[in-house]
Formats: C-alpha cells, structure tokens, sequence
C-alpha cells in the first residue's frame, strides 16, 4: 500500500487523538498543523481551559452516546495502566433540584440528571442516593465513578504518544483549509487529505467557515483545597448562564471550580463578580473544601476562561470535497470534547479511511 500524506489542522484534544489513532495505523503520514500547541495557553484554544472529566450529556441512543460510551473504554485502560496520562478516577456525584426544571443548565444537563441514564451500565459503581443521603436543598442524586483529566499533563501525552508513531508537529496558521495542502506544511509537498479539528476556528476557517459553531463561554477558578469527591449541581440561583462544579485534578494539578455556560460570549477575561460567585458556590456545595471557613479559606492558583466550541446540532464529523480536496471534519463537540474524544476520532479515521479508498479506485 503506498503511503498517504495527512495533515491534522489543530492540536487541541481533538486533533491530538484523531493524529494518534491514525498513527497507529500503517500506511499514513501524519502532521498535525496547529497556530497552538499544548502549552500554550489562548482564548482561541479550549483544551488547555477544560476541567476536564467523564459526564456524559449526550442524549440516550444518538451518535453522540456511542462516542461517549466508546471513550469512556479508552479512559478507563488510562486511568488504570497509564497514569502518567494524568487522568485518575474520582468519586462523582450530580445533585439535582427540582426547581431547576426549565433552565439552562438542567436542560444542558438533562440525560445527565436523568435517574436512570444511558451511561448507567458503563461507569462503575452506579446508584442512585438515599433521601437520608441527600444535602438540604437536593431533591434527588445519583453517584458513580468518573475519571478526572489534568489537561496539563493529558495533552503533552497526546503529542508525546503521536511522537512515538512519527506524527510530526509544526505550526501554521492557515487562512483556508486548502493552504493545509499548498504551504508546504507537508514535508513530501502533496497531501491526500486534511483532517479539520480546529474546534471553535471552524466558524472562521475559510473553506469551513461555519456559523452554527457559537462560543460558549467557560469561567473557572482553580484551587489548592483538596476534595475527594468531584460534584455537579442542576442549577444555580445565580442566573441560568452560571453552573457549579467542582473536581480535582490528579497528580497535584488543583482542583477545578466552575462555572459559566455564556453562549455567544467571546470574553476572554475573567469576571471577577462571577468568580467571587463561583467560589461560593462550590464551598456551599462542598464545605469540606475550606473546613466550613468560607471562601476566604480558598487557596487560589489562577483565574480561567475557556470558550467551548458548541455547534448547532453537535459535533460535525462527515467528509467532503473542498475543491480537489479530500476533508474530515471533527469539531464543534461543546463541553463534551474531552469525553467524546476517543469516540469522535473513532469515527473520523473510519472517514479517513474510506474517503482515501475512494481516492485511490479514481
């Protein structure tokens, strides 16, 4: 079989694992093209921002479930045999309150905050908690083990495990999806097909340029206070754009408290308003994080914003003739990028693989 020539445009959580997946297959050579790189740390560039964790929204028997389902296989093998990936299993727990109905945070979450869902026979240790068990307030409550992922070390892992397999990396910045083939980012000059994960850039991307991918806005604060047990609450009394969660990082990476879920906001400074909101959040819904002290007991590390590339409709993962082009695309996954990730780069190399069989019977 001769070689075919790929190049990966983005090298956020997405195209990370569509590279190394790829990669293991025989027959392709592979660069991954990216204006950031793990690292870096940039409104344009999600990953880095992300909790990030296994909680799935995805609703019972679409596409999406099966990408989350299939990544939770490959989180799993990591958490147990890998832990220099930075990714460790937590105790999670999502608490929902009746009168959260209708907002949307509980409309986001709705599968989430279901008492029986789809994911119940794929994470361990599923149940549902006892009244008895319940925090004043919380009207119902489910419990399993999830994963946490500590980007800062998941993401060089990526890059590091694509280096293995001879992915090269290189950046650039592309104004149209066809310079991915004509500036000689490839290093044999000719390139069969382009892989486009460059998530929330997708709307700006020439040749892509797709407006139903919206910023959805992600505010957090990262702190030293240590939890064991990582939470999600159904709403907030603070507005319908604002969410609280909590969850700690592996390997001495902090623990997360957020958030926000600001559609169409582009922001990429912190609010120090909302901050102040989103730490006492977290210690009324986890007071064991300051020993009841209140959030003047917070040890804080930094201040984050991460914009989610949310795409109408979901995550976009088909392949198509631009010009003379073969493309996949991979992108627009929201807050889901992380947990669908093995999933969606899954079902992007089967396109890969089919799109480049095409090519070659012309």
């Amino acid at each position: 079989m001769t070689e075919k020539n790929v190049v990966v445009i983005g090298a956020g959580v997405a195209g990370l694992t569509t590279a190394l997946l790829l990669s293991r297959i025989p027959g392709y050579r592979i660069v991954v093209a990216a204006k950031h790189m793990p690292g870096d740390y940039d409104i344009e560039y999600a990953s880095p921002w992300a909790g990030a964790n296994y909680m799935p929204v995805s609703l019972r028997g679409t596409d999406a479930a099966e990408w989350d389902r299939k990544t939770w296989k490959a989180f799993n093998e990591l958490a147990l045999n890998f832990p220099e990936s930075g990714i460790h299993f937590q105790d999670c727990e999502i608490r929902n309150r009746s009168k959260d109905v209708g907002s949307a945070t509980a409309d986001w979450f709705s599968e989430l905050l279901s008492s029986s869902p789809w994911f119940k026979d794929v994470v361990p240790s599923f149940r549902t908690l006892s009244k008895e068990e319940l925090q004043p307030g919380i009207d119902s409550a489910i419990n399993f083990t999830s994963v946490c992922i500590n980007t800062a070390l998941y993401l060089p892992w990526l890059v590091s495990r694509c280096l293995e397999n001879k992915v090269i990396f290189k950046r650039a910045i592309l104004g149209h999806i066809s310079e991915a083939s004509s500036l000689n980012i490839h290093p044999s000059g000719h390139v069969d097909l382009v892989i486009n994960c460059t998530g929330l850039m997708a709307s700006k991307l020439g040749g892509v340029e797709d407006q139903t991918v919206v910023a959805a806005r992600g505010q957090i604060v990262i702190v030293r206070n240590e939890v064991e047990k990582m939470v999600n609450l159904s709403g907030t009394d603070d507005g319908d754009e604002e969410a609280c969660y909590i969850m700690a990082r592996a390997a001495g990476g902090g623990t997360v408290i957020g958030g926000s879920y600001q559609k169409g906001n582009w922001e990429s400074q912190p609010d120090p308003n909302l901050a102040v909101r989103i730490m006492k959040r977290a210690v009324q819904a986890c007071p064991e994080l300051t020993g009841g002290k209140g959030i003047e007991a917070l040890d804080v590390i930094r201040h984050g914003v991460g914009l989610r590339p949310v795409r109408e409709g979901g995550t976009r993962i088909e392949k198509e003739k631009v010009g003379d082009l073969w493309v996949v695309h991979n992108y627009g996954a929201g807050g889901a990028g992380y947990q669908s990730s093995y999933g969606c780069a899954e079902a992007a190399v089967r396109l890969v693989r089919a799109a480049l069989e095409i090519q070659t019977k012309l």
